[in-house]
């Protein structure tokens, strides 16, 4: 019997702290047959030399993600796709399991890879905390791996939401069609690294301006609330210094997600005209 081609597309930008572990757990997968395609937007740090090692393709594309990640799927010649980011590292049954409840049930157009996280530091063990409390939680959760049916009847990613939202609006789509989905027992790790407030914060005001773009995609969009946070309150109890930190985290980085919508909203054509009639 035929093994299943799976093409992982890792979309890089400057991610030469990461790459080398992403790729090389992805080398490192169980399932057999696995094409690595990475797709660079502009690299300046050695990340193109990191990709070369490890990848069968290496391919240059921007200007955000969406576009990477289709790119990517244009040149796959897999019958799964996995869009993996540079940070992250997937543990060795991944892809096996995604390729085995893809082809028990032909319904079955994508998979949700749980995600855990790990880093440097106080706030990155709040981080860690929070991935824990989102596990099983569809409304923040989104599928990462792609049959081709799945991507070539939706069109793959909304290449106008840049950066926040392009992971919920794809798997919204892909549900609309009638396509099911199905999820691994086995974990993506994100590598945080040193989680820094500043830093948080103005990834989320840029994430922020693509989510407005969601928000109009035309699907049924996610609410940006996350009440899984309180979900486990023994947990919560258990750690009660990790758990102020996750709050304070996630209030910092709410703030910067209304900003960044409330930056699209400002930037939207006709906004300057009717603030200046209204003055």
């Amino acid at each position: 019997m035929r093994e299943l081609l799976i093409s992982v597309v890792v979309p890089t930008r400057n991610s030469v702290r990461t790459l080398e572990a992403c790729l090389a757990h992805i080398r490192a997968q169980t399932h057999p047959h696995v094409e690595l395609i990475v797709v660079d937007n502009g690299s300046d740090d050695g990340t193109l030399e990191v990709a070369h090692r490890f990848a069968d393709r290496v391919e240059h594309r921007g200007p955000e993600r969406s576009a990477q990640r289709n790119r990517g799927f244009d040149l796959a010649a897999g019958e799964l796709i996995a869009f993996i980011d540079s940070d992250q590292l997937l543990e060795p049954e991944v892809l096996s399991q995604a390729a085995a409840v893809t082809g028990q049930d032909v319904e079955v157009g994508g998979v949700v890879i749980p995600e855990l996280a790990f880093g440097v530091g106080f706030m990155a063990a709040c981080r860690a905390l929070e991935k824990q409390l989102y596990l099983g939680d569809a409304r923040v959760e989104a599928a990462r791996v792609f049959t081709r049916t799945a991507l070539a009847q939706t069109g793959g990613y909304n290449e106008s939401i840049l950066a926040g939202g392009e992971d919920w609006e794809l798997e919204d789509r892909v549900r609309a069609a009638g396509f099911q989905f199905a999820r691994t027992t086995a974990f993506a790790w994100h590598d945080e690294g040193r989680v820094r407030l500043r830093a948080c914060f103005a990834k989320k005001r840029y994430y922020g301006r693509s989510l407005a773009e969601y928000y109009r995609s035309g699907t049924t969009p996610r609410p940006v609330s996350r009440p899984a946070l309180f979900s486990d309150p023994r947990k919560l109890a258990r750690h009660p210094l990790t758990t102020s930190g996750m709050l304070t985290l996630k209030a910092v980085e709410t703030v910067g997600l209304m900003l960044g919508v409330l930056d699209a909203r400002r930037s939207l054509p006709g906004q300057s005209a009717e603030r200046s009639h209204d003055q």
